[in-house]
């Protein structure tokens, strides 16, 4: 079976209020071509679902998100996304979840899993329960009567990846040492989207060197799309690491965004690599040491 798609394609598959996840970590092998392709459509309403990073902070700055559901909104390098902070500190996001980095994975584990909910301990301690009052206890039915928090599904419609190598028919290779949750995101969603940067026949996919890196089954993915670059400016190791300087750039652009919208956004993904220096440029990025 084929699942080559387009972005067009994707777009098509995801209307307004519908919950998205994103995967990827902070800056970090983030679909930002997938990220870009919303902005510039007429998508509205959406719920977020993400460890976050620039992906939160242009769809926020391009109106799309109603909800957020994060652990975090991180650039990794600028501990802060600017264009996040302005629209929460201007009460642009009209509902807010956020938790604990460990109760999101739960969220997510329990919607792979097909369940309402998943006990943790996580999160005792801290304002999140203050703040998310729709999160509830649950008391343990065992002998020891453990009082538990009862972390909800987070189930999604669409979940959007971006991965080093995929084939046809949905088979991905995630490389890096940070695949962290991508896997939930495939299985606690509808429907799973991938863009990747390189497109492989399936005979090349040697078993015995390559399975480690095949992070979740090709079942799940329901298109696949050719994105050289496509995490740009977040990294994808080992292809090529974190562009702090395009960072820096839109970071300051919170306050002009319109500009930064004509030159990186409302134009094509193959003018956009052209506008940040070319594949050339982007290969050459150095692999970020954390």
């Amino acid at each position: 079976m084929n699942k080559i798609v387009n972005t067009n394609q994707i777009l098509s598959q995801i209307t307004d209020g519908m919950t998205i996840g994103i995967g990827g970590w902070g800056a970090r092998r983030k679909p930002m071509s997938i990220i870009r392709a919303i902005c510039k459509s007429d998508l509205k309403d959406l719920t977020i679902v993400t460890y976050g990073g620039p992906d939160v902070g242009l769809l926020c700055s391009a109106k799309k998100v109603k909800k957020l559901i994060f652990g975090f909104v991180s650039l990794d390098i600028i501990p802060l996304d600017s264009h996040f902070r302005k629209a929460r500190q201007a009460g642009e996001i009209k509902e807010l979840m956020e938790i604990d980095e460990g109760m999101l994975q739960w969220g997510l584990r329990a919607a792979a899993m097909r369940l309402p909910f998943l006990p943790t301990r996580v999160g005792f301690g801290t304002d999140v329960l203050g703040k998310n009052k729709e999160i509830k206890l649950v008391k343990s039915p065992y002998d020891d009567g453990e009082e538990l928090i009862a972390m909800p599904a987070i189930n999604l419609d669409v979940s959007l990846l971006h991965v080093n190598t995929a084939d046809e028919k949905g088979n991905t290779l995630i490389y890096g040492p940070d695949p962290f949750f991508d896997d939930l995101f495939a299985r606690a969603a509808k429907q799973t989207f991938v863009s990747a940067e390189q497109i492989i026949k399936t005979s090349e996919f040697k078993k015995a060197e390559v399975a480690v890196y095949n992070r979740f089954e090709r079942n799940l993915v329901h298109g696949v799309f050719h994105s050289e670059g496509g995490a740009h400016p977040t990294s994808c190791d080992p292809n090529y690491g974190i562009d702090i300087a395009h960072l820096k750039e839109y970071s300051q652009a919170s306050d002009s965004f319109d500009d930064y919208y004509k030159k990186f956004i409302n134009i094509s993904n193959n003018e956009y690599l052209d506008a940040v220096g070319g594949m050339s440029h982007v290969n050459s990025i150095s692999k970020t040491i954390f």
